[in-house]
């Protein structure tokens, strides 16, 4: 006897459609703009369905960014080698957003996705994890910095230096070159001359 779903099925279709259509919509207008209406117009679907797979525009949001289809190149750390120059170069560009008109409600709204979804939660702290994240580049630097050795618990570190953006993006407070200076610092140990 073959086995039979419950429940609604998920056309992946439609889930890209949805997530480009939201990506798209945000780019234009902004998050403030951005709306349930507005996405399934653009999408070609209706309410309904956007609604038996996210709970929200918050939700959207951050799979949007889990998937990398929002802000790509923005968000994605860099890799030249010089792993103290491309968290420099990720935290001005994260900082960067956070100034911009958008970037706090973005923000935000990623968090706020996390606690209200423990899905997206765990999503996002497992992209922080995997071996293209910010843990494995800072495994794959291993003796290359002062505080990065072979038994540095990576994940931690990441996530410490991922917390620290999300506390300055609660508390508005700005990620400005020295505050990054000192995360680094922290994060890799002194610069070497």
């Amino acid at each position: 006897m073959a086995h039979t779903r419950s429940g609604p099925v998920r056309s992946e279709a439609a889930r890209r459609s949805i997530l480009a259509a939201a990506a798209e919509i945000f780019a234009e207008r902004g998050y403030d703009h951005l709306t349930i209406e507005g996405i399934a117009s653009r999408a070609g679907v209706g309410k309904q369905t956007i609604y038996r797979w996210w709970s929200s525009k918050s939700d959207i949001v951050a799979e949007c960014l889990l998937e990398r289809s929002l802000l790509p190149d923005e968000l994605t750390l860099p890799d030249t080698g010089d792993l103290r120059r491309d968290l420099t170069a990720w935290l001005r560009s994260i900082a960067a957003i956070m100034d911009g008109g958008q970037g706090e409600a973005l923000m935000r709204s990623l968090i706020a996705a996390a606690t209200e979804n423990a899905e997206i939660g765990r999503r996002l702290r497992d992209s922080l994890a995997d071996a293209d994240s910010l843990a494995g580049r800072l495994a794959s630097a291993a003796g290359t910095e002062p505080h990065l050795t072979a038994d540095t618990p990576f994940a931690e570190l990441s996530e410490a230096l991922v917390g620290a953006i999300v506390l300055r993006v609660l508390s508005r407070s700005p990620l400005h070159d020295a505050v990054i200076d000192r995360l680094l610092t922290a994060t890799l140990g002194p610069s070497r001359p």
